[in-house]
This record gives C-alpha cells, structure tokens and sequence, in this order.
C-alpha cells in the first residue's frame, strides 16, 4: 500500500470518526431529552416514569416512630357544640350504686358528657305548595294565587337540596350515577340522571352574575399569577386557564392556549404584573403589552438549568453548574434575611441578581441547549427578577397558581372531562367559586345555596368580591 492511499484512508477514517462523534452527541441529547424529570423539566411529577427511591428518615430521639400523633405534638381537638346548636339533650341517672346497692345522693360535680351527631332517617322535609282557585264574577273565569318565583323556578328540590347536588358534584367529584345512588339510599328521593343534569345547568346559570363579577375585574387586578393545564371535551384539546389574584381566583376554558386568551380576558393595556412560566404566549404577549410587567417562574428556570447538568457535552454542564451555584448563593441571600437590615438585605439581592445574570450571558458553549439559556437571559433575564424590586409583595415561582389548579387535575382525572358549552360554562363557575370560597374563608354550600335563592327570586345574588368571610 502506497503513501498516498495510506493518506487518504486516515483521512477517511478520522472524517468517519468525526461523523460517529457527532451522531454520538446527537444520541447522547436526545437521551437526555426522554430522561426528563419533574426535576429537570416543567413536566408534572405524575409524568416521572420511575420514582426515585426515598431517602431514609433521619432517627426520631423519641425512638421509633408509630402511627397516629407524635410525641411533643400539640394535640388537636374539635370544639364542642355551643348549647344553642343542641337540638335535645338526654340525662341519664343511677337509683343504687352500681357496687353495693346502697342510696346515691346526688354529687356537686359535672357530669360526663358526650356529643353525638346524626342524621334524622329521612332527612328532608316534603312541601306541598297549593295555589287556591277563585272564581271572578265579572270575568267569568277561574283565576289560581301565584305562586312564588322560588317554588316554580325550583320545581321538585328546594334551594338547599339543589345545593347539596351542584356540591356533590363540583366539591366531590361525583358521577350522576353515584349522586343518584346516595339520593334513593340516603335523602329516599328517586330521580332521574337527565332531572340531575337539569339541576346543575340552574345552579350553573345562578352563578354565571358572580363569575362574570370577576371576570371583568380581572384588568384591574395589580399581580396574577396565572396557570393552564389540559382539559377534555368530547374527545377534544381545550385547555384551562388559571388566573389567580390576591383576593379571588378564575378558571376559564377555552379552545387556545395561544396569546388571544390573554388579549381577551386582560385586554391589551393591563399594567400589572403577571407571574407565570416562561411559555410562549406570556412572552408574546409580553411584546403585544408594552405595560405589562412579568415575573417568569424562578422553580422552572432552576429545572431548566439542572437539565444542563445531565448533557453530555462537559463545557455545557459546567455552564450549568455555574448557573446553578450563582442560585444557591441567591437562595443563601434569602436565608439570611433576618441577619441583616433592609437595605443591606435588598442590595445583596440585586448583587446575587447581577451576578446569576453576568454568568448566563458569558463564556457560553456552543450547544444549542447552552446558547438558547443565554438567548433567553439576554431577552428576559430581568423578568426572572422582579421580586427583587417588589419585595413581600410578588413571589419569585408560579407556585400560587400551580396550588390553585391542581384540583382541576384532579377533578380531570376523576371526571373525564366535559361534552357540551353548558359543561365547560359549569366546570368555570364551580371551580371559581369553590376556590374563592375557600381564598376568602367563605363557606361553598351557603355561597351555591345563597345564590340560587337569589337567582329564582330574581334578585341580586351574593358577590365573591363583597363578602367576607
């Protein structure tokens, strides 16, 4: 073999091995990829294939531990009904002593009591409401007294057992079927799926005022934090928007997950500030709002940059280590704020901010993981920030949302989904109202069943920006 040949087959051979070594990287990245986690992503911990296993507990210096409540615990106990919540109460008394048989007298001590609560056997109350026939002289007619609007705008069930459905099945996730069980079983009433569905769609309706309330007050709130998961009717995508404020929380269905919702519920002027993750359409319309302000989730960035760690590539996972390490020291800022006055404590923040922001931007790999971080702190590095300069009143994650829709998730789960507009309207309210309601320390049957007694009386019903709890 001559020179030259010799030549040109090295020169193939390290041309093939550059080729291999490129497609290994590829490989490597796409490996990566499908190992996401809930700790490296945005992904929900539901979507985690494997579960890491857990740490062992740490030795209690009370030995081991058992089940029910802990030593050191303070010890929770339920307040006893006040007399005016009794509806009877019962005495119990001795003729002899249960050990000799000799005469009791009574004793100056208080007696043993115990409080017990039950259900009466058929616990409802059945009405018959008749409305007299008079005959007019003049008309030569029958004329029947009217009756009221709350009796024939309720028909078979009163306001309260109407409530008690829409909180089955809003509050407790339950199926017609199983509502219709504990009816003929429980309340001895009989009814049909189709008269239950009727139900929910009068309870939807009372409370479309108090959701409509919110929803146009929604531009003048001064921070949201806002959320969107999945959801399914009739077998299509729609996706549910959570937008919560400091005094009540929204849901709201829609068929995008696009930069329109946003445009159509804030409007193209909302001088707040919005505290989300770093998806698309708060970025987009970031750039259709030039007053908005936004505070992008500090958790996700922290899981974006734990996923460089895990690349092949060792200048990209040192890039991330040093990403990594300038957040601890933003995190060890935050521990010592008892340590030191508000203005030394502010500018360490804004030291800490600087530095995570100098470190993104310099001394980038090349990879495409690498250069897209840089990109993304290049262009909104600061948005990541704005607790810093709105301090005890904006937090650095989206977690007040995320907390917010993980009933959704779960009511999802459980029901499925929805089949109609009237479901998608009654999904939005119930969950408005159940998570406001309990925002605001309001009690949800009393909310559902307050507004359908306004709503068949046709008077204004109760407000979840007015009451208080």
């Amino acid at each position: 073999m001559t020179k030259h040949e010799l030549e040109q087959m090295v020169t193939t051979l390290v041309e093939e091995n550059h080729r291999l070594q490129q497609r290994i990287a590829e490989l490597e990245r796409e490996l990566a990829k499908t190992r996401k986690t809930s700790k490296t992503s945005s992904k929900p911990p539901s979507s985690d294939v494997t579960t890491p296993p857990k740490a062992p507990r740490p030795p209690s210096v009370f030995g081991p531990r058992t089940a029910g409540g802990q030593p050191g615990h303070p010890k929770h106990e339920r307040a006893d009904f006040s007399p005016e919540e009794l509806t009877a109460t019962r005495e119990y008394t001795l003729t002899s002593c249960p050990t000799c048989g000799g005469v009791l007298n009574p004793a100056d001590q208080a007696p043993k009591v115990i409080q017990q609560v039950d259900i009466v056997e058929v616990p409802i109350q059945i009405e018959e409401h008749r409305g007299l026939a008079f005959w007019c002289p003049t008309c030569q007619a029958i004329h029947y007294a009217p009756f009221p609007s709350t009796v024939v705008e309720g028909g078979l069930f009163g306001p309260r057992l109407t409530a008690l459905v829409a909180y089955l099945k809003g509050a407790c996730h339950a199926s017609f079927s199983t509502i219709r069980k504990f009816l003929r079983d429980v309340v001895k009433v009989s009814v049909s799926r189709g008269y239950l569905r009727k139900l929910i769609t009068k309870v939807s309706d009372a409370l479309e005022p108090a959701f409509d309330e919110l929803l146009q007050a929604l531009p003048e709130q001064h921070v949201l934090n806002i959320d969107e998961t999945g959801h399914k009717d009739c077998g299509e995508r729609f996706w549910t928007w959570c937008f919560k404020a400091s005094m009540y929380t929204l849901f709201r269905i829609d068929k995008s997950r696009g930069s329109q919702v946003l445009l159509e519920v804030l409007g193209e002027e909302f001088n707040g500030l919005i505290g989300c993750d770093y998806f698309s359409a708060y970025r987009k319309y970031m750039r259709l709002n030039d007053n908005v302000q936004v505070q992008f989730c500090l958790a996700h960035l922290i899981r974006d940059v734990k996923y460089l760690l895990t690349l092949p590539d060792a200048d990209t996972r040192a890039y991330g280590e040093r990403l990594r390490d300038d957040l601890r020291r933003l995190f060890e800022v935050f521990h010592r704020e008892k340590e030191w006055s508000p203005s030394v404590f502010q500018h360490s923040l804004e030291v800490a901010r600087d530095r995570i922001l100098a470190t993104a931007t310099t001394q980038v790999p090349s990879t495409s993981e690498a250069q897209n971080m840089a990109k993304r702190f290049a262009a909104h590095g600061a948005s990541y920030f704005q607790f810093i300069t709105h301090l005890y009143w904006i937090e650095p994650t989206n977690n007040l949302a995320e907390q917010a829709i993980r009933f959704v998730v779960i009511d999802r789960r459980i029901t499925q989904g929805t089949r109609s507009q009237a479901g998608r309207d009654w999904c939005e309210r119930i969950w408005t109202v159940m998570a406001t309601c309990t925002q605001r320390g309001l009690e949800v049957f009393d909310f559902l069943y307050r507004s359908l007694c306004a709503y068949w009386a046709q008077i204004p019903g109760p407000s979840l920006l007015l009451d208080s709890g």
